[in-house]
């Protein structure tokens, strides 16, 4: 019993600690057990990691049972995946030379930035964090240019500050952690100036939550043939792949070799074959992203008009979290919801205390509401 509680205890202060330098909880428990070791009537809700909680597609579920007797062999040596890299130029409209396959988005981004190193960063903050804080690590300089009032890149000031010793420019959209978007005619007419002084980097992580004409790809940019564009896509958010870790980079195929012969050269092979077994089969079942797209906006609808009710001002949102100014709340809001079994973000910025809350289940933004009221 007493080792039961020692290790209750250690997992709860591993959350927070995580929480508290701004990682989502971590733990060598899986979700099942850490609900277990918590003892919520409901379970450890997790709305910290902008996951689909709806889960891969049916097919891709498949698609990984009828692979498992040959995980034994590396991926170039199972002739189903050896297609992936095809079939995914061919869903895209480019070719396969346009692209590169990294283990998740995340490694992408780390990449970029050590590939990118010889000169300063131009970004946003608040921003998604793992190219810039890379890039600080190995001692780049950032610039990072306020988001504007509406919490929103503000492209004029970024396009200022690029010099002549800018060497990539980053941008997250729709955005990460406010949720918000700028118009693909904006973004086209910053990313083709931005792109003429430096590597322009759009980080398209949330697009497919996106309507239309929102949801038009930088992808067109390098379709006309631009070398300074580089598109950062993953399977982790409407496909639900996030623990698979699959993503890419598409780009110029100049810029695609320079990219492979420097850091990117294994990333290819750092992709698990049951991984892109599964990603395959995603691609080919649209209805079940439809699905995912469908509940994510009624569950966020639901909340962001709640929590107007209960008198918050939720920042639009056009992805799977939804970023909102805590007020006055006197506590560290993170640590006390996680006290009620809920993970979530929230950070002190310029102007005040926000929370960034995923979007779960429906079920899942009602408990959260609920603990909100009290």
């Amino acid at each position: 019993m007493t080792s039961q509680l020692h290790r209750r205890e250690w997992l709860k202060q591993s959350a927070l600690a995580a929480l508290g330098v701004g990682f989502s909880l971590r733990s060598l428990a899986g979700e099942d057990q850490l609900a277990r070791e918590f003892g919520s009537e409901h379970g450890l809700i997790n709305l910290g990691s902008n996951e689909n909680p709806y889960g891969i597609a049916p097919g891709a579920k498949q698609a990984i049972a009828d692979l498992i007797s040959s995980a034994h062999r590396y991926q170039y040596n199972i002739p189903g995946v050896q297609t992936f890299k095809k079939e995914l130029a061919d869903y895209y409209g480019v070719t396969p030379e346009h692209l590169l396959v990294t283990p998740g988005s995340g490694e992408a981004l780390n990449l970029l930035a050590r590939h990118y190193s010889k000169g300063n960063l131009v970004t946003a903050t608040p921003t998604f964090g793992i190219l810039p804080n890379t890039a600080k690590k190995i001692g780049t300089t950032v610039k990072e240019i306020p988001l504007d009032k509406e919490k929103v890149h503000d492209l004029d000031l970024m396009l200022k500050a690029i010099d002549n010793e800018t060497s990539q420019v980053y941008i997250c959209n729709p955005a990460n952690p406010t949720g918000t978007i700028v118009s693909p005619a904006a973004l086209k007419s910053f990313c083709r100036e931005a792109s003429k002084k430096a590597m322009t980097s759009v980080d398209e992580a949330y697009i497919d939550f996106l309507d239309a004409p929102n949801n038009e790809s930088m992808i067109s940019l390098v379709k006309e043939g631009n070398r300074n564009i580089v598109v950062i896509r993953t399977f982790s958010k409407i496909h639900a792949m996030a623990g698979l870790r699959v993503g890419f980079i598409i780009a110029h195929p100049e810029t695609i070799q320079s990219l492979s012969a420097n850091y990117f050269g294994n990333s290819n092979f750092c992709v698990s074959a049951l991984s892109i077994a599964a990603a395959q089969a995603s691609l080919k079942d649209p209805n079940h992203s439809k699905l995912s797209k469908q509940k994510n906006e009624a569950a966020r609808n639901y909340t962001i008009k709640t929590l107007q009710e209960l008198g918050y001002n939720p920042v639009p949102s056009y992805t799977n979290f939804i970023y909102f100014n805590l007020k006055d709340y006197p506590g560290d809001f993170a640590k006390d919801m996680l006290a009620k079994n809920i993970i979530l973000r929230s950070s002190e910025q310029p102007d005040g205390k926000y929370c960034r809350v995923s979007v779960g289940t429906l079920d899942e933004m009602k408990s959260f509401i609920k603990e909100i009221k009290k």
